[in-house]
């Protein structure tokens, strides 16, 4: 009886290995994603400036 409740012991110790390293992997995924969306908004951000001012200086060759 003691074996049978060291073995679920063990198992139920190896499953929360096992969620501790797959909780990690999202983590780490979940990271990677967000710089790489801030490095897009950042470039999208600098692109939408730039024209913005293209446009103004169009305008104020109008005048």
């Amino acid at each position: 009886m003691n074996k049978l409740k060291y073995l679920f012991k063990d198992q139920k110790a190896q499953i929360s290995a096992e969620m501790i390293i797959l909780i990690a992997a999202i983590i780490a995924i979940v990271l990677v994603v967000v710089t790489q969306l801030q490095k897009t908004t950042t470039k999208a951000n600098k692109t939408v400036d730039d024209k913005a001012d293209d446009v103004f200086k169009q305008i104020e060759k109008i005048d």
